[in-house]
């Protein structure tokens, strides 16, 4: 979207705020005008005409039309028959913004909702009722109708939710917070449950978390550069310019903001370009070149970061649309039958982006690797072992917990877009499983964290060994002491698995990102 945007257009950094609980979602008056405009005029329009969703069956039982006197309760149906998902549930946190996502798209006036549903909503997440939504059920497209069958299950004073941190049922949370459930008019049900607001909500707080994973992994990669006193060149403004791709010359630059102020890179000319520095050498113990995960940083993250905002723009256009069926516009004062409840945009970008998200996790993984073997950086003990080698074992055992997470991620990467399977007597006969996509992006993400933490410890350790802390940028010295507040340094053979769940929590917990 170009332009000045709307001032309820719902971004990223408004979905972080709301995530972390800097910020309240309020409906605007202007939400309220369109929605009460939008739903008077289909509440007249509707009248003597069939209208899907309104006065006919669902999918392919739409051919039915069904009697005034059952109009109603129709939409109830709808709702009861379709909330049967399995599996875990989503977190509090992840169904609040699921819900905010939700009312954003109805607010928007394109669905004929009626007002007293969303200020229900509304008053839902202001009180912190968050209906129990299971992972497993919709195949995104009619969006994710599964998963917010039971959001709108919740909504009409039924199932159970999150309330004080603690499962309760619905009916319980309302009487405490003194709330009536929605009462349901026209195709309340029916907007409810039909869009794509639980991929989408989900997808939000991926791309949250992947920017905060990609701003660790740069300054882990600068860091690196540091500890094996690489050259300068392969970060430098000159080489990546050489390259039009924007994404490689803004983590080159990022990578020399982090280093500005180091002390320990090397310059070519000061080295190997430097007549009397190489005169009668005719081999050279210091690489000529470093290994491919120190000097292809900006090659390997950027198109990450490139794909990484490729999604963000997606995304927020997905949650500032209406994506359900059919679209009401009081405009025209037609409706309008489609398929914007389709998944498509959301499952392709939770796609791309969890194969992204797996390349940043191999690269995690072989930096991790040149650390830990003595054969390849030629400057640390086997391991990074502070006591006696044979006898203590250092951060052996935590190299093979990124190496089997880094594995996980890779099986994980194969993507979910092109596993339609026709379903719904074949009225929905391709699909996007976008739902399906956003949670695995989810468990990449998650896994990737852990890789991170590894990581992170291992370069932490690095550092103590090398001694080096003093002659580090800026930007290292406080990633240094970022991993400490979590884990110390580690000279003996103890567990350290609660160390790394800390870790991961401050990392999860970080308003960093790129």
């Amino acid at each position: 979207m170009t332009g000045n945007l709307p001032s309820d257009y719902l971004q990223l950094k408004d979905i972080q705020d709301y995530l972390k609980g800097d910020k309240d979602y309020i409906l605007a008056d202007t939400q309220l005008q369109r929605s009460i405009r939008s739903f008077e005029f289909l509440k007249e329009f509707s009248k003597n005409k069939v209208i899907y969703g309104i006065n006919t069956g669902f999918g392919p039982m739409a051919q039915y039309r069904v009697g005034e006197e059952n109009l109603k309760e129709l939409q109830y149906n709808l709702i009861r028959s379709h909330a049967n998902g399995t599996g875990d549930f989503l977190s509090p946190a992840t169904t609040k913004i699921i819900m905010i996502c939700r009312l954003n798209t109805l607010a928007l006036g394109f669905s004929g909702t009626s007002p007293g549903v969303l200020k229900t909503l509304e008053s839902y997440i202001a009180h912190e009722i968050y209906p129990l939504i299971p992972q497993h059920g919709g195949v995104g497209a009619s969006g994710d109708l599964v998963q917010l069958a039971h959001l709108a299950l919740g909504l009409i004073g039924e199932g159970k939710a999150y309330f004080k941190n603690e499962i309760v049922t619905t009916e319980y949370a309302l009487q405490a917070a003194n709330i009536k459930p929605a009462e349901l008019e026209l195709r309340d049900g029916l907007s409810l449950i039909n869009g794509t607001s639980c991929m989408s909500g989900l997808a939000t707080i991926n791309l949250i978390q992947t920017s905060t994973l990609l701003h660790y992994s740069v300054l882990a990669s600068s860091v690196m550069n540091e500890l094996t006193a690489s050259y300068t060149d392969s970060f430098s403004e000159e080489l990546n310019g050489a390259k039009l791709h924007p994404g490689q010359q803004f983590i080159a630059q990022k990578m020399r903001e982090n280093l500005v102020d180091g002390n320990v890179l090397k310059n070519r000319k000061d080295h190997l370009f430097n007549e009397e520095y190489i005169d009668g050498q005719e081999f050279f113990s210091e690489k000529v070149q470093e290994y491919y995960s120190l000097r292809c940083v900006p090659q390997i993250i950027g198109p990450i970061y490139d794909t990484y905002l490729n999604a963000k723009k997606i995304v927020e256009e997905e949650i500032n649309s209406a994506n359900d069926n059919p679209i009401v516009c009081a405009e025209t004062e037609n409706v309008y039958h489609g398929g914007n409840f389709h998944g498509d945009y959301i499952s392709f970008e939770m796609d791309k982006l969890k194969i992204g998200v797996t390349k940043m996790s191999m690269l995690m993984e072989r930096q991790i690797n040149y650390l830990m073997n003595n054969r390849l950086n030629n400057k640390f003990p086997a391991f990074l072992n502070m006591g006696k080698l044979g006898f203590n074992f250092g951060l052996q055992g935590m190299q093979f917990t990124a190496v089997s997470t880094t594995a996980e991620n890779q099986t994980l990467s194969n993507p979910m877009y092109v596993h339609s399977i026709p379903n719904n007597g074949d009225n929905q006969d391709i699909v996007s499983m976008g739902t399906n996509s956003a949670l695995m992006a989810e468990r990449v993400i998650n896994n990737t964290f852990e890789v991170l933490s590894v990581q992170l410890v291992a370069i932490a350790q690095a550092i103590d060994i090398d001694q080096s802390y003093e002659k580090l940028s800026t930007a290292s010295k406080a990633l240094y002491d970022f991993v400490r507040k979590s884990i110390d340094v580690i000279k003996e053979d103890k567990p350290q698995y609660e160390g790394l769940a800390r870790l991961k929590a401050n990392l999860l917990q970080s308003k960093e990102g790129l």
